[in-house]
């Protein structure tokens, strides 16, 4: 197929399975405008939800030290929830904190600011490094581009089990239409919960034990927790008029909170991984999808989409400073990381994984408007 842009937005061929129409507007497009837009109320009446929603949640949790439970990573989505939930609608949240081993001081620094200002507890949970650095390393020499799983599943994992510790049944998620209304693909984003697939590649890779590391399955999350367990998971950003450069003019200003530039960049893995490695290695520039969902959403358009991305996502010296960086903090040599970058490329489908599976519940979550592109959980 030739190489073609979407007249709407700044998706281009280099995604998977997208398609044009006549008009040159792609899929992607047409996907949010039938089935994302009609199922968005950042409006009153979203505020008129929402607001049902927290009155559920602190009926469920009356004189309890905690009503809900958020995970906060320190970027712009988490601390802009975490921030209206409890000044605007005075909840009591659990705040916890997964540290992987690749946090930025910038983010260390915003998470502290937050909560110290806000007068909030927060929960951290410190990942053994020597299995997470063994984890990380596994998934360079699988050759696959989903390298961010070992701090993903991690995330996830912690988030259920500080749930199930205090008893807690409502989760604060900060995932959200306005800036995550085009999905990122499963060709280079695969399931951070697949545990057919992570086993694989460790055992394939691995050469620690992992006998730490909070492992926790996709059914846990998806069947267990919600219909055994009782446990929702909420949304509060599709109900509110939620504006990125707002968000961030807000933290800026109640908490001394510093941006990091692009979405995911409080994570120094994240940002090598998403900012250099998908780009360069699999010719995948993941700020298209992000533009083009502030795009769809209102916040920015398509000719300054255009311009931001005449410019590389990564800072030339930066850049070097992070490659010596993470090859150091993953005990290898520059030569070594470099060596993966070149190897063959490969997917999830060249290992073990539970994808037809996974995308059949999926499907079925989304029918039954409970899914991300669906309801409130």
């Amino acid at each position: 197929m030739s190489y073609q842009i979407c007249t709407k937005t700044v998706i281009d061929s280099t995604l998977p399975d997208v398609t044009f129409d006549k008009n040159g507007i792609s899929s992607v497009y047409w996907d949010f405008q039938n089935n994302v837009k009609p199922n968005w109320f950042p409006n009153e009446k979203g505020h008129k939800i929402l607001e049902s929603y927290v009155d559920q949640i602190k009926k469920s949790a009356k004189n309890k030290d905690f009503d809900c439970i958020l995970g906060l990573s320190g970027g712009v989505d988490s601390s802009y929830m975490l921030h209206t939930m409890v000044k605007e609608y005075g909840l009591k949240p659990l705040v916890f904190h997964v540290d992987g081993g690749w946090n930025s001081e910038m983010a260390v620094n915003n998470i502290s600011k937050l909560v110290d200002k806000l007068n909030l507890d927060l929960f951290t949970e410190v990942i053994n490094w020597n299995e997470m650095r063994d984890f990380q390393l596994a998934w360079f020499k699988s050759g696959v581009p989903h390298i961010d799983i070992p701090q993903d599943h991690a995330f996830g994992a912690v988030l259920y089990k500080f749930s199930d510790k205090y008893n807690i049944k409502y989760i604060l998620n900060g995932g959200n239409i306005a800036t995550e209304c085009v999905i990122m693909p499963y060709k280079y984003y695969y399931w951070g919960t697949d545990l057919v697939h992570i086993r694989d590649i460790i055992k394939k890779f691995g050469t620690v034990p992992m006998k730490t590391y909070p492992f926790s399955s996709v059914y846990r999350h998806k069947i267990y927790q919600k219909y055994i367990k009782g446990m929702k998971v909420l949304k509060p950003l599709n109900f509110m008029p939620y504006s990125k450069n707002l968000a961030i003019e807000t933290l800026e200003k109640e908490y001394g909170w510093k941006s990091y530039g692009q979405k995911h960049f409080e994570s120094r893995f994240t940002r090598f991984y998403e900012g250099y490695w998908l780009p360069t290695r699999f010719n995948f520039d993941v700020r298209r999808n992000q533009l083009s969902s502030l795009i769809l959403t209102g916040q920015t358009t398509r000719e300054e989409s255009l311009e931001v991305l005449k410019k590389p996502s990564y800072d030339p010296e930066f850049l070097k400073q992070d490659f010596e960086f993470i090859a150091t903090k993953l005990g290898i040599s520059a030569d070594e990381l470099d060596h993966y970058h070149k190897m063959d490329l490969k997917f999830y489908w060249d290992y073990k994984n539970d994808h037809n599976k996974l995308k059949f519940l999926e499907n079925i979550i989304t029918f039954l408007n409970v899914g991300r592109r669906g309801g409130a959980f």
